[in-house]
C-alpha cells in the first residue's frame, strides 16, 4: 500500500512539474486566425499580442486574416482545425455571440471552441460625418427623427458589433436608420468620413476623431475613453441601459485542445497583459485590458451569447 506520506510528497510536488500535454508546445509557428480585415481593431489587437507572445512561446505567432460572413469564415476555420493550439481565432465578440443567431455558421459557439484568454473590453465611439449637422446624442436624435428613414450607418458588415449597436441605438431613440454593411471596419468608416454614409459606433473610428475627419457623439463603455476624456458615455446620457455586453476580443482554440496547452496559452497571454507596453498598446486601441482564466471567459462567453439573443430577437433581426 502506498502511504499516506508518499501520496501527500507527491501532491507537493506535482505543481512543479510541467504537464506532459504541453512538454514541447509550441512546436511549430502558430498561426492566430483575424476574422476580419487587415486595418479592424480585431486585427491591430491580434498584431500586438502575437509580438508580445513570440518571447514567452519561444515560437512566431503568425497573425492571417480569414476574413467574410460577419467573422463566421475565420471562426469556422478554427473551430475545425487539428486541436494542438497551434491554430487559434482572434475573435470579436460577434463572431460568437451575435453571427450564430443570424445564420448556419457551421460552428457552435460555445461547444466547438475552448476559450483561452481574453484582451479586454472594448471601448466604441459613436461618431458621425462632420457635414452632418448634429454636435451631440440629443441633436442626432432629433435630426433621425425628423427625417425618417434618411439616417444610414456604416458596419463591418451583417452580424457585426457596430450593426447590433446602431440598431439598438435606432430602437431606443424612436428613429429609423438604414444599415450599409462593409467588408470590415476600416472601409465602414471611410465610408463615413466620406460622406456616403452618416453614422458608426465602431473603436476604429478614434484615430479618425483625433484626426478630425470625423465628429464624436458619446462612447460605448461602463467608464469614458481615457483618450476622449470630454466625450460622454451613453449610460451618462440616459442611453444604452440594458444594451448586452458584446464588446470584447478574446483567443480561442479549437475544442479538445489539451487543458496543460490552454492554460499555457493563457499564462503568457495574461503575462504579456501585465506589460506596460502592451497595455498601452491596448488603450491606443480602444480596450480596457482585463486577464481571465479561461473559466470565466467561457462562462462570458455563454452570458453574452444568451443576452444578444434575446435582443436580436426583439430587434426582429435574428
Amino acid at each position: 500500500m502506498i502511504s499516506r506520506r508518499l501520496l501527500l510528497g507527491a501532491g507537493l510536488a506535482a505543481p512543479f512539474v510541467r504537464p506532459a500535454a504541453a512538454q514541447g508546445f509550441p512546436e511549430r509557428p502558430i498561426r492566430y486566425l483575424v476574422p476580419y480585415t487587415p486595418g479592424a481593431t480585431n486585427d491591430n489587437v491580434a498584431r500586438t499580442m502575437a509580438r508580445a507572445l513570440l518571447p514567452k512561446l519561444g515560437q512566431p505567432v503568425v497573425v492571417e486574416n480569414k476574413a467574410g460572413a460577419g467573422g463566421a469564415v475565420g471562426a469556422r476555420y478554427v473551430a475545425d482545425a487539428r486541436p494542438d493550439g497551434h491554430v487559434l481565432l482572434n475573435a470579436s465578440a460577434a463572431n460568437l455571440t451575435i453571427a450564430p443567431h443570424l445564420n448556419a455558421v457551421g460552428y457552435d459557439p460555445v461547444r466547438s471552441f475552448a476559450p483561452v484568454a481574453s484582451a479586454g473590453e472594448a471601448f466604441a465611439l459613436v461618431a458621425v460625418n462632420t457635414d452632418l449637422p448634429v454636435r451631440s446624442m440629443a441633436e442626432l436624435i432629433a435630426h433621425g427623427r425628423k427625417h425618417p428613414g434618411e439616417l444610414n450607418y456604416a458596419s463591418p458588415g451583417i452580424g457585426s458589433v457596430a450593426q447590433l449597436r446602431a440598431a439598438l441605438l435606432a430602437d431606443e431613440a424612436g428613429i429609423e436608420a438604414v444599415h450599409v454593411p462593409f467588408p470590415g471596419s476600416a472601409p465602414a468608416a471611410t465610408s463615413v468620413i466620406a460622406g456616403d454614409c452618416h453614422l458608426i459606433i465602431d473603436p476604429v473610428a478614434a484615430p479618425h476623431v483625433e484626426a478630425g475627419r470625423l465628429r464624436a457623439l458619446a462612447v460605448v463603455g461602463a467608464t469614458r475613453w481615457d483618450a476622449f476624456p470630454d466625450v460622454p458615455t451613453l449610460g451618462e446620457l440616459g442611453l444604452a441601459q440594458d444594451w448586452p455586453g458584446s464588446g470584447w476580443f478574446a483567443m480561442f482554440a479549437p475544442a479538445g485542445t489539451p487543458a496543460p496547452v490552454v492554460a499555457r496559452l493563457n499564462a503568457a497571454f495574461n503575462e504579456s497583459l501585465a506589460e506596460p507596453e502592451v497595455e498601452a498598446a491596448l488603450k491606443r486601441l480602444g480596450l480596457r485590458p482585463e486577464a481571465l482564466t479561461p473559466e470565466e471567459l467561457a462562462q462570458k462567453l455563454a452570458a453574452d451569447h444568451a443576452a444578444v439573443g434575446r435582443a436580436l430577437r426583439r430587434l426582429r433581426i435574428a
